[in-house]
């Protein structure tokens, strides 16, 4: 039981780390190809672009640090 629990820890944070590769690369389009555009009426594409790029930073180092303190943990 406790090894299927940290395979499906890892399979989350490197769920978290795709997430925030997909944010990061998504707010850079938006920043580069929605200046003063409206986006779906949330807002100016490009400061949700900087939202979405800053976030998705936070979700990559977020699910980094998550994988290294799951693989370094001592399962039974």
């Amino acid at each position: 039981m406790a090894k299927h629990q940290g395979i499906g820890l890892a399979v989350v944070a490197f769920a978290i780390y795709i997430l925030g590769g997909i944010g990061t690369f998504g707010g850079l389009a938006l920043i580069a190809f929605m200046n003063g555009k409206d986006l779906f009426g949330l807002g100016d594409g490009r400061s949700i672009g900087y939202l979405f790029f800053c976030v998705g930073l936070v979700f990559s180092v977020l699910g980094v640090l998550f994988m290294r303190i799951f693989r370094n943990r001592k399962l039974v």
